[in-house]
């Protein structure tokens, strides 16, 4: 598995290898062993499935505080999103900036997304299915959103639908990062 930095240090992107033949393909899409070796330590809870019908789906940004914060291991297993992680970690150097990564079903990538990063996707195509690792249980208390659109943070969503993405009532009601809770706190990098 090749595990590389994005453009934020801390949100990894992972592509497993693809042993392919006449029959189709086989990846290991997970391994503790190979986490451990790459210095990431972290203990998975709970596996999330979504499941995205039109194309220009957002979920997003989600955050969820302590003392039930998570990390997440995103991948898409069917059709196409861009994923993107936003640097929420008040007195972060890169506070506010985002990156944005295109996970397929087709190139098997993953991204990354550590504690204190704000987590969304948009779906590239239509009957999208995304799977994710949280390493903390859900915890609705604790659930938070930052506006999509946020002209602070600035994401470039690419081509969204005419009239705009499809959203739910959280994500519609979401506030400005100006206006959000910082409930997370920059430690320096580890």
């Amino acid at each position: 598995m090749l595990i590389e930095a994005s453009t934020l240090p801390e949100v990894l992107i992972l592509t497993p290898r693809r042993f392919g033949d006449a029959r189709g393909w086989f990846s290991e899409t997970f391994s503790a062993r190979v986490m451990a070796g790459a210095g990431i330590g972290i203990d998975w809870v709970q596996d999330n499935h979504s499941f995205s019908a039109v194309q220009g789906t957002l979920r997003g940004l989600h955050y969820q505080s302590h003392p039930h914060a998570q990390d997440k291991l995103v991948r898409c297993t069917r059709g196409a999103i861009l994923d993107v992680a936003v640097d929420f970690r008040a007195g972060s150097p890169r506070f506010g900036q985002w990156v944005s990564q295109r996970l397929s079903a087709e190139n098997g990538q993953q991204l990354l997304v550590p504690k204190g990063f704000l987590h969304g996707f948009v779906t590239l195509s239509p009957d999208v299915e995304v799977q994710y690792k949280c390493s903390d249980f859900y915890a609705p208390d604790c659930d938070g959103a930052v506006r999509w659109d946020d002209p602070g943070i600035g994401i470039d969503w690419g081509d969204l639908p005419e009239g705009g993405p499809v959203l739910s009532d959280k994500d519609k009601g979401a506030p400005l990062l100006k206006d959000a809770p910082r409930p997370f706190r920059y430690e320096g990098m580890k």
